[in-house]
């Protein structure tokens, strides 16, 4: 919901840290970092016995920090690509979808309690959200529209700062992952249905627009 505001902030912040890196160092391998630290997050929660470990929050927050730094790095150095653009958000969308399970796995073998009613609630609603971002996006890719390009980038309940914030809940209280999943989905239903909002008069909009012009 914040996405757009705090941008030009975490480009401020992080432009003087990206500065200090190597010219060799690309904002494809920052990003390769970021996956490979995400990787390294929902293993250790999985596989860790150890209800105190600290490595699965130390891993994710590294995660974070990566891929807040590809994007500032790539506009830094004017060098931004859609291949990179691509590949952050492949890595996030592989990472955010381990996340819930992954934790639930390791929460599992703790001998903790887990519903996994609303883990698989809360796949389901990022396969939802995403389907509809992309499917919009193909849309204004094929029929450029100012209106839908509005739309599809307007903000939603749930964004990047605030998954950021539950999935960081997610590590740092894994015993309460059933709460927060449910907490998580409820979110990410009140944002497809903000967008779904916006989204269905643009279409019809469209269609009509493209219906005259064909009568004409």
């Amino acid at each position: 919901m914040y996405d757009n505001y705090l941008r030009h902030l975490k480009d401020w912040i992080g432009t003087p840290l990206c500065q200090a890196l190597p010219s060799a160092i690309t904002p494809n391998h920052v990003t390769l970092a970021a996956f490979i630290s995400g990787l390294l997050a929902v293993g250790t929660a999985a596989l860790s016995t150890s209800p105190s470990s600290h490595w699965p929050l130390i891993f994710w927050l590294l995660n974070r920090l990566f891929d807040g730094a590809d994007g500032t790095l790539a506009r830094m150095r004017g060098t931004a690509t859609a291949l990179g653009g691509f590949l952050d958000l492949l890595g996030d969308f592989i990472i955010y979808s381990l996340i819930p399970a992954m934790l639930a796995y390791g929460q599992e073998r703790k001998r903790a309690e887990v519903d996994w009613r609303a883990v698989a609630l809360l796949e389901a609603t990022f396969h939802i959200n995403n389907f509809m971002l992309f499917y919009v996006s193909a849309v204004v890719a094929a029929k450029p529209d100012d209106e839908l390009t509005s739309v599809s980038m307007r903000p939603a309940l749930v964004e990047g700062l605030e998954s950021g914030v539950l999935f960081t809940a997610m590590f740092v209280w894994p015993q309460h992952l059933t709460l927060l999943c449910w907490v998580m989905s409820g979110a990410v239903i009140v944002g497809i249905g903000q967008r779904l909002y916006f989204i269905i008069p643009s279409l019809k909009g469209l269609d009509d627009r493209l219906e005259n012009q064909k009568r004409q």
